[in-house]
């Protein structure tokens, strides 16, 4: 099933919502894709309706440069084995249950390049949690366990010139000459991409990106 519009998505989100634990969606997507738009505009829309969200992106879980160096991965940044991804599905596991105190997620400082931890306050009337990364589909352990740790998992879809302009114009704005920019997003964004892509049929919703 594929999904155009804002109003879709957030009535869908909206009858995920029980009285018993809060509900995870995960927003899923290659590279450049839109997740954060999507993901940001679902959350505001469903607090407009009355509904208490928050979004938890899962970029607070990059592993930090130092570490990164330490495993010879800092040429990779961005591809799976650079993630805490068991301190994620941890995270998620407090996020569904704990709420009668607020729950604290780290968030990632894009000038820095850099996790930040505590960034993120989800307050105990949050209803639901909107949970956007890459890998949130992917095969190999442990993120199947993070699948079934959410409700739901959307597939935002973007035409792949669109996508890799949009990556190329990040790199740039947050440092890298325009060479830079292309070279990574040639050599590391794009094989991270086509690996998310190859998954997107599993899936439970692909959403038209913009």
């Amino acid at each position: 099933m594929t999904v155009h519009g804002l109003d879709e998505l957030v009535e869908r989100a909206a009858a995920l919502v029980t009285d018993d634990v809060r509900t995870i969606v995960g927003v899923c997507g290659a590279p450049g894709s839109g997740k954060t738009t999507v993901a940001t505009r679902l959350v505001s829309r469903l607090a407009a309706d009355g509904v208490p969200s928050a979004r938890v992106p899962m970029d607070g879980f990059h592993l930090s440069d130092d570490v990164l160096r330490a495993r010879g991965l800092l040429d990779v940044k961005g591809a799976p084995q650079t993630f805490d991804a068991y301190g994620f599905l941890a995270l998620l596991a407090r996020l569904r249950t704990e709420t009668d105190h607020p729950v604290y997620a780290p968030g990632f400082e894009r000038t820095l390049e850099q996790p930040i931890a505590a960034a993120i306050e989800v307050a105990p009337d949050v209803r639901v949690v909107v949970t956007e990364g890459n890998y949130l589909l992917d095969a190999d352990a442990p993120w199947p366990l993070v699948r079934e740790a959410l409700d739901e998992v959307w597939f935002v879809d973007l035409a792949d010139d669109r996508r890799r302009a949009r990556l190329v114009d990040r790199h740039v704005t947050f440092g890298k000459s325009r060479d830079e920019a292309q070279a990574w997003v040639d050599r590391v964004d794009e094989p991270n991409a086509r690996r998310v892509i190859a998954r997107c049929d599993t899936a439970d919703l692909v959403v038209t990106g913009h």
